[in-house]
């Protein structure tokens, strides 16, 4: 059992209104409750509905995961399931990512869990990896670590700092939207992992792509790719594992990178778009 779900519902109630950064008012203004009441369901003094428990939770904002824990902790059972990506009900979803991962070829993309632990790939991404540290290769495929740890391929990113730092202010937002500890101790790691010699050694890189987006610069046999990336994920899931799911999908931020990117392809086989 999860420890969490041990704790009394009023706690979590408290810890993640103030991880909102929500007074008792706001709460119960956007819940249309009493502060009395919500006061009383905080300390213990009242015990909450499962209908409240889950109106709590939505105003919370809460992630799927949590909520089936808020109500274990409060006597009632979880309403959201939580299947493996292998199960037969959930074929389709797992055949749309593999269809938009394929379809995204020649261009790299990938599908990561919550940890962002990697769950799939298209083509494209495996030439951008060949040369790492095989220990870093083996499941589960941490892709954030595999991007900047010194056996990673930190060593051919161009604007390391500046990537690294872009990861690290990702996953903070991750860590305030989900209370995850494991990915808090992601972001510390990440943070720790020294700056390869040869990003001290180049220029001094741009804040960002043409005032827009924080580009990927990785060095590849063929030159220099500039990638942006976009996060796709399921609407309005109701099962947590679908829920956690994300589709990273790089995209050339320039016309050589583009054509760098139709030459590799050619040169596996697949002449892309």
């Amino acid at each position: 059992m999860n420890a969490n779900s041990t704790k009394p519902v009023g706690d979590h109630i408290r810890e993640w209104r103030q991880r909102r950064r929500m007074s008792q008012l706001d709460l119960a203004l956007e819940a249309d409750i009493s502060t009395r009441h919500l006061s009383f369901l905080e300390t213990g003094r009242s015990q909450p509905s499962r209908e409240m428990v889950l109106h709590l939770a939505e105003k919370l904002d809460l992630p799927l995961r949590e909520r089936n824990i808020m109500l274990v902790s409060a006597g009632y059972a979880p309403v959201y399931s939580q299947k493996s990506l292998d199960d037969p009900e959930l074929r389709s979803a797992r055949q749309a990512v593999d269809l938009v991962l394929k379809g995204h070829d020649p261009y790299p993309a990938l599908a990561v869990d919550r940890h962002w632990h990697l769950i799939a790939a298209n083509d494209a991404l495996f030439p951008l990896i060949g040369d790492v540290d095989p220990a870093l290769l083996k499941p589960p495929v941490n892709v954030l670590r595999l991007s900047v740890h010194p056996a990673g391929i930190a060593r051919r990113i161009v604007n390391f700092t500046e990537w690294r730092n872009h990861l690290v202010t990702r996953l903070r937002h991750q860590v305030d939207v989900t209370g995850d500890a494991v990915l808090s101790g992601l972001m510390e790691e990440l943070s720790a992992y020294p700056i390869p010699d040869a990003a001290r050694r180049g220029p001094a890189p741009a804040d960002h792509y043409a005032g827009v987006v924080v580009p990927l610069k990785l060095t590849v046999p063929e030159g220099v790719l500039t990638l942006f990336s976009t996060t796709t994920v399921f609407g309005t899931p109701v099962d947590v594992t679908l829920s956690e799911l994300a589709i990273e999908a790089f995209f050339p931020a320039d016309a050589e990178t583009a054509l760098l990117l139709r030459r590799m392809a050619e040169g596996r086989g697949n002449p892309g778009p």
